[in-house]
């Protein structure tokens, strides 16, 4: 009886280990017709994620291997205002398992038109994300992150000027790159326990305006000599270190920020936790 019993655990471990290993191929695209604008929704449950432009021919794309027993992909293009929902979420709406070690994760490459001005909004689960959104169109970004770990990339100028990016992180270790090459005018950062750095550097064209809160983490300012900055700080039991600013009020600048051409100003607000700055060389 004992035997039988063992026999049947086993049989019964197998099998879910073999459901749990298995992945479907799932492919979406639409064919580029002049579209100028794109609102894209991008739903991320778990696994691997990569986005970058697509190619011109294509106003999106997505090839994705998903764990058929747990999630479901997602596709649904509306033209009459021109939105498309991407992604893979969990089945039936409920909470997700993360992968096990040693098993195959799903992945998803997700690509947008580089022509057609693109509003995207992601929503990330337990996932590794590499978002490269350097040459697309961005006019508006809306990230939010949970028990994730994320790099966003503008490696390019952005091809148009971005009014919003609000980025959220929960349990996170979040890293974005390029900023001064994102041209948006208003970026807002709000995390909770994680570890976040945030890039200033590339091509500024404008100014930009910041807003980060953080309640509990680590958290670096990497900041570009070529721009004025200031920082403006209120914070609680935290530690913030200036080096390479003047204190000026509550404020604190970098050398000739007055005769800069171009101004980058944080507005600072962080619970507990570190705040580490680092200039970068032109």
């Amino acid at each position: 009886m004992r035997q039988l019993l063992l026999a049947t655990l086993a049989l019964s471990a197998g099998a879910a280990s073999a459901h749990a290993q298995s992945l479907r191929p799932f492919s979406t695209y639409r064919q580029w017709h002049g579209e100028t604008r794109l609102l894209a929704r991008l739903e991320y449950a778990a696994g691997s994620l990569r986005v970058t432009a697509a190619r011109p021919a294509e106003l999106y794309r997505m090839d994705a291997l998903y764990d058929e027993g747990r999630f479901d992909p997602v596709s649904d293009f509306d033209a009459s205002t021109t939105a498309v929902a991407l992604g893979v979420r969990a089945e039936g709406g409920g909470g997700l398992r993360v992968d096990s070690k040693g098993q195959p994760r799903q992945t998803a490459a997700v690509t947008f038109s580089p022509r057609t001005d693109l509003s995207l909004a992601v929503t990330l689960g337990a996932a590794d994300a590499d978002l490269e959104l350097g040459g697309l169109r961005l006019t508006d970004l809306d990230l939010q992150a949970g028990a994730s770990r994320a790099t966003v990339r503008f490696a390019e100028p952005n091809a148009a000027r971005c009014r919003m990016a609000s980025l959220r992180a929960g349990a996170a270790e979040l890293t974005v790159l390029g900023l001064g090459n994102s041209r948006c005018e208003r970026i807002a950062f709000e995390g909770g326990v994680g570890r976040v750095t945030l890039d200033f550097g590339g091509t500024w064209t404008s100014d930009s305006r910041v807003s980060v809160k953080m309640a509990l983490g680590e958290m670096t300012l990497r900041l570009p000599r070529a721009v004025g900055v200031r920082i403006t700080p209120d914070r609680i039991l935290s530690s913030f270190d200036p080096a390479g600013l003047v204190r000026q009020g509550s404020s604190y600048i970098s050398p000739g920020y007055d005769r800069a051409a171009r101004h980058l100003d944080i507005a600072l607000t962080t619970a507990m936790g570190n705040v580490e700055v680092v200039w970068e060389e032109p």
